[in-house]
């Protein structure tokens, strides 16, 4: 017994020093704040490579920059889409055709009639005003063909803001594993990515609480353990304007071309990754309870919590496993 007593101890000390330091980036992107943790050796260089990554997706996917490809592209300009691009829009499309047109990409003429666009002129508007631009959403009406973008007619505009942002979290991820991080969380304005552990435990993200004002302060009620999955949050309570006692979010259904309306304040998904569990967060919203449930039942891959309005009261509903406490 007395030789093995300095084995233990050395194996202790040793384990002790195996745990690898944490080390955090910050910084804004996507007119939010993102945060990153990954384990390791300390690198000078990566917080400019990280903001280097994010720099690209935004100059492909801002509609909000008049330079950027997306905008270019949505002018009608004849430019060879690059591969983030090309990802983007093919998982659109899928998803669209998953959701029955609750996410679609070519809403863009939607956004910016209701005024949550690039002039931020909020506004009820006319069914004869939806109508006139509805002709020109649809996931029918753009496709990929010989690595370009075609649309059926040159008024359909693209936005990806419901997944771009969960795609940017991906990346990021992708890039610190290539740089030997292989555990890590990225999170952007509420859109996270875990991989590997801390330090041999799971990360833990929690789920926010919907609030009364759009300045309301963050919270969270919920949490649960995520290890190589992403998580993404659509919720209604921040981006929105009232008239006459009626709520008017910036969530629309493309289908109607009016804000949901539904009960639901917010979806929460659980996925394989972020630019799935953006897009169907948001989808979600559109499609209300019962009718995501049902698609949710065909994707075991996802889980789900639903914030949901109960005569005045918050309440929460589960779809799927994941570890929660």
């Amino acid at each position: 017994m007395r030789k093995l007593l300095p084995i233990i101890l050395i194996s202790i000390l040793l384990a002790a020093c195996s745990k690898q330091p944490e080390q955090h980036i910050e910084g804004t992107a996507f007119g939010t704040i993102y945060h990153i943790t990954y384990l390791g050796n300390r690198s000078e260089t990566l917080p400019r490579q990280v903001d280097s990554v994010l720099k690209e997706i935004n100059r492909t996917f801002s509609v909000f920059d008049t330079n950027s490809l997306i905008s270019r592209i949505n002018r009608g300009e004849d430019m060879l889409p690059n591969n983030d691009f090309l990802k983007v829009l093919e998982a659109s499309l899928e998803i669209s055709k998953q959701t029955h047109g609750a996410f679609d990409c070519t809403c863009q003429p939607l956004i910016e009639l209701w005024g949550f666009g690039r002039k931020n002129q909020k506004q009820i508007v006319s069914q004869e005003q939806i109508d006139s631009v509805k002709q020109f959403v649809g996931r029918q009406l753009v496709s990929i063909q010989d690595g370009r973008v075609a649309k059926a007619d040159p008024r359909v505009q693209l936005n990806f803001n419901a997944i771009a942002k969960g795609y940017a979290v991906d990346q990021v991820a992708r890039f610190l594993n290539e740089q030997g991080y292989a555990d890590c969380i990225v999170e952007i304005g509420g859109e996270v990515v875990a991989r590997g552990t801390k330090n041999g435990k799971p990360w833990r993200v929690g789920i926010q609480v919907p609030t009364d004002t759009p300045d309301g302060p963050a919270e969270s009620s919920e949490s649960f353990e995520l290890r190589d999955r992403a998580v993404a949050t659509s919720g209604n309570y921040r981006n929105y304007f009232e008239q006459d006692g009626v709520r008017y979010t910036h969530i629309l259904d493309p289908v109607t071309g009016k804000p949901e309306q539904t009960n639901l304040l917010s979806v929460t998904v659980i996925a394989p990754d972020c630019l799935t569990a953006d897009a169907y967060a948001t989808a979600f919203m559109v499609l209300g309870m019962e009718h995501s449930q049902e698609i949710l039942k065909k994707h075991p891959e996802l889980q789900a919590w639903f914030i949901y309005d109960d005569h005045g009261q918050y309440m929460v509903k589960t779809h799927g496993r994941a570890s929660q406490q």
